[in-house]
């Protein structure tokens, strides 16, 4: 099973925001949109960052509501993991478990090519996990 099964399935439109929208902008989209995340992409879909709840929470916490117009370029995180299609689900589940993401980019060709969320993984294998029992069950029946 790999990142590719995930994004068919789900598709790979990606909510982006560009560098200088401020903090308040980005926390408007993410309540709008109901998601964690939005990566931050320039003109040629390059990824620039990732900017998360956790990000936004963290910031206004040390600089308060003051923080609503600081620009996303300065609180995102600007080094990136991200992963290629290619990529199975159990490397990914690895990845964003020693990292700690909770999003990771998709990144083909050097631009964003979607995004999978570990409620994405998560599931991914919950499906694989049952898939295979059947199978056991089905052999088990017809040995």
């Amino acid at each position: 099973m790999t990142v590719k099964s995930i994004l068919d399935a789900k598709g790979r439109d990606v909510v982006t925001l560009g560098p200088d929208a401020t903090l308040a902008e980005a926390a408007g989209l993410l309540a709008e949109k109901r998601i964690g995340a939005v990566v931050v992409t320039d003109g040629d879909a390059r990824i620039l960052g990732i900017l998360s709840e956790r990000d936004i929470v963290r910031v206004i916490g040390q600089s308060g509501a003051a923080a609503l117009d600081m620009r996303v370029s300065g609180v995102m995180t600007g080094k990136v993991t991200t992963c290629r299609e290619t990529h199975t689900v159990n490397h990914v589940m690895e990845v964003m478990t020693r990292g700690r993401f909770r999003h990771l980019p998709v990144e083909k060709n050097g631009r964003l090519d979607g995004i999978v969320s570990i409620g994405d993984v998560v599931k991914r294998r919950i499906e694989e996990a049952l898939r295979e029992a059947d199978q056991i069950r089905e052999y088990i029946a017809t040995a």
